[in-house]
């Protein structure tokens, strides 16, 4: 991966979907589609995603998982041993409840791979950008299957999902991945098994050889956390995660818990939202230069990126690609105050 400068900028992982995408989609689910026009709408959704990224500026970009439709749920399709439960709530404003849910009928497989390695293929044929790879970590991955009857419970479902991440993680380094960020907002909204759940995260990464995030927010499904919004009950424990980056949320909160990187000293990397995609106020780039300064309180720069709060996958394109421009803006006045 090419060198990336001081307060490096990065996304998430999902980007917003251009507003035909839905539409789209709804199209293919309806069966309209033909295997050509599937494949060229959500080529077409990436590309646009890469060139939102490259425009506003951004310096290590992703390729916006528009092939998965949703950052976890679009992988339980590819998944062995599962069936598909009807909807708890179908009525009523959209809620976490009414996220797709699967009854577990043998062990989990996934004959086929996760998929991840051919978008990361994709993308590097259309970007000159440095590309991070995104990937559900193991123990979200196993919040929507119900495994009762196979395995003992959810971390039991969690371990086999482990091996399916591990699996497909050293096939993304093979085709030459560098930069490999796991998605686990479950790891905050549960605490209660920290150590169990860096066990998990040691699995899921285990002789993978390339740099290592991890991001944990509280949910975003509709803008909405689905959890208390607290990190400080995973610490000390979370930082024997064998990962190289934090990426945590704190646009949203005020920057609320920054000073986690002084009470808990360690050498890990921080990447901080400074961003909020849960809301449509459009940052200044001096309101996120603030944010950094404040960051850069508790952080050594040569530690921190720059990055939103969350995926953008819940949030329109024009206000997501307006923040973004703001985020880069808000990076390069810092650097050029830290340069002198």
């Amino acid at each position: 991966m090419d060198p990336l400068p001081l307060l490096p900028t990065s996304t998430i992982g999902s980007y917003a979907p251009p507003s035909w995408f839905c539409s789209a989609v709804e199209a293919i689910e309806r069966g309209e589609f033909g295997p050509t026009d599937r494949e060229e709408t959500y080529n077409d959704a990436s590309r646009i995603a890469l060139r939102d990224q490259e425009e506003a500026g951004v310096d290590l970009v992703t390729e916006g998982e528009m092939r998965r439709v949703d950052f976890n749920l679009g992988f339980y399709g590819r998944l062995k041993g599962l069936q598909e439960l009807p909807p708890a709530r179908t009525l009523g404003p959209d809620g976490h409840d009414m996220r797709g849910q699967w009854r577990v009928v043998d062990r989990i497989t996934a004959p086929t791979g996760l998929g991840i390695v051919e978008e990361f293929e994709f993308a590097k044929q259309h970007t000159d950008r440095p590309l991070k790879v995104t990937c559900p970590g193991p123990y979200t991955l196993a919040g929507r299957p119900q495994g009762e009857g196979v395995y003992a419970d959810r971390y039991a479902v969690a371990g086999d999902m482990a091996d399916i991440i591990n699996a497909e993680l050293k096939r993304c380094v093979a085709a030459g991945a560098t930069f490999i960020q796991l998605d686990e907002p479950s790891a905050a909204v549960y605490p209660n098994r920290p150590m169990a759940f860096v066990e998990l995260i040691a699995r899921a990464v285990d002789g993978v050889d390339a740099k290592l995030g991890m991001h944990m927010c509280f949910g975003n499904f509709r803008g909405r956390a689905v959890g208390k919004r607290q990190y400080e009950p995973l610490f000390p424990h979370i930082l024997e995660c064998p990962i190289d980056q934090f990426v945590l949320e704190f646009a949203s909160r005020e920057m609320a818990e920054i000073d986690l990187w002084q009470r808990f000293p360690n050498d890990k990397e921080l990447a901080i939202g400074v961003v909020d995609v849960k809301n449509y106020y459009i940052e200044t780039p001096e309101d996120v230069a603030e944010r950094i300064r404040t960051a850069l309180k508790y952080v050594a720069a040569e530690k921190l990126s720059i990055v939103p709060d969350c995926g953008f996958s819940q949030t329109a394109r024009w206000a997501t690609y307006a923040k973004l421009v703001a985020m880069v803006k808000g990076a390069e006045i810092v650097r050029r105050e830290l340069r002198g």
